[in-house]
């Protein structure tokens, strides 16, 4: 079931706390849930899936739909091949009521703490005390725009690809799209499609770019396969591929990377891969996107490029990435790197009792968050078995009923 609010006014004593209701925190509490642990998820947004939620309406998975579901539950197939923003939310609203999972919505979670032995997590709504707590809040949580780009000096429009939700908002406007990761391409089409009147692509370092579908159909079987071959030999063996579908868009200012896309993505915190459907090419080579040099400065209603080129213009939109945005939830706890990014992830703990799944750009987002799910929530039930063999409580294993 899913509730409105937090229990409020006391403490609450649980097994497992999940903080976040996107796809990562339903498939641990679904997980822990099949293993007699039950779980609570909190969620700061007014539903499930908040993430997708917020995002521009012509969001699409970059996986197909049949290697996209959490486990026991498959995408509908009305979803079509692959799903949109709309058709994913509506899955994991269906995801949570079959697993019959207690989600408490509207609740902002302030901070985790150690108390004592236990794991203390205040909200809004009261606090909760546990013996576990699993962070599901996801990778890409906070945009981030460069700070050297003065943009608080400037009278361009500024907002990051994760506050972009519609065309129709720019249109008859010169906009630049900062970024040439999958979704600075997908904008920038959204854009061109929505009648904008110019649209340039502002890339930094070129990209190496995939088809979303080769003759109708998702290229996941054969990335899965490539992935598991050195990474130059995986690259030789997709070149012809990005010839045949992409071809050469050196005339169009995006030259060929150096490095195939399995050797880039094996670097921490590479972002992998543009994926995109054959109407970006297309456009590229119409000129209806123009590809500039990466974004050096704003200043008045200019942006100054890299190339010592300037543009006029009345938006930007930055595809920049994004964080996990972690530090204040976490507070002096010891557990994030230099990047922000938890030093331990899924079954391995940070801390004793405290669990960071999903935190790594994968392709096949909700198949590598069902799996994640799977072994963290097969770790944690492993730990309430061996308390329950050194204590007598038998009450962490509850039957949640509600799973078809």
């Amino acid at each position: 079931m899913t509730n409105d609010t937090a229990r409020t006014g006391s403490e609450q004593t649980l097994p497992v706390v999940v903080i976040g209701a996107g796809p990562t925190g339903l498939a641990t509490a679904a997980a822990l849930g099949r293993r007699g642990v039950p779980a609570v998820v909190l969620e700061e947004g007014d539903g499930v899936g908040a993430a997708w939620r917020g995002r521009y309406r012509g969001l699409r998975l970059n996986s197909g739909r049949a290697f996209s579901a959490l486990p026991e539950m498959p995408m509908p197939r009305e979803a079509g091949t692959f799903p949109g923003r709309d058709a994913v939310v509506a899955y994991l609203e269906s995801y949570c009521a079959a697993a019959g999972l207690d989600v408490h919505t509207g609740v902002h979670v302030r901070q985790v703490t150690d108390d004592r032995g236990q794991w203390r997590v205040a909200t809004d709504h009261g606090d909760w005390r546990t013996g576990e707590v699993v962070v599901a809040t996801g990778l890409l949580a906070r945009g981030t725009v460069p700070s050297e780009w003065g943009s608080d000096r400037s009278s361009v429009r500024v907002l990051h690809s994760i506050d972009y939700t519609d065309a129709a908002l720019f249109t008859g406007s010169d906009v630049l799209v900062a970024g040439a990761g999958s979704s600075g391409f997908e904008i920038a089409h959204d854009l061109v499609s929505g009648g904008a009147r110019t649209v340039w692509l502002s890339v930094r370092t070129p990209p190496n770019i995939l088809p979303r579908a080769v003759a109708g159909m998702p290229g996941d079987p054969a990335i899965n396969l490539l992935r598991r071959l050195p990474p130059q030999v995986a690259d030789a063996a997709v070149r012809p591929l990005q010839r045949l579908t992409i071809g050469d868009l050196t005339d169009v200012d995006l030259p060929t990377p150096d490095e195939g896309p399995f050797t880039r993505q094996r670097r921490p915190h590479d972002a992998g891969p543009a994926i995109v459907d054959r109407e970006v090419v297309d456009d590229l080579r119409a000129g209806r996107i123009r590809v500039v040099a990466a974004v050096h400065r704003l200043d008045g209603d200019h942006v100054h490029l890299a190339d010592g080129s300037s543009l006029r213009v009345d938006a930007v939109i930055a595809a920049t990435g994004l964080r996990p945005e972690l530090e204040s939830l976490l507070g002096d706890l010891d557990v994030l790197d230099e990047d922000g990014l938890p030093v331990a992830q899924d079954e391995e703990p940070a801390l004793p009792g405290l669990r960071f799944v999903n935190f790594g750009m994968r392709p096949g987002l909700l198949a590598a968050a069902g799996q994640r799910a799977r072994r963290t929530a097969a770790a944690i039930a492993g730990e309430y078995r061996e308390r329950d063999e050194e204590e007598e409580p038998t009450r962490w294993f509850v039957h949640r009923p509600g799973w078809a």
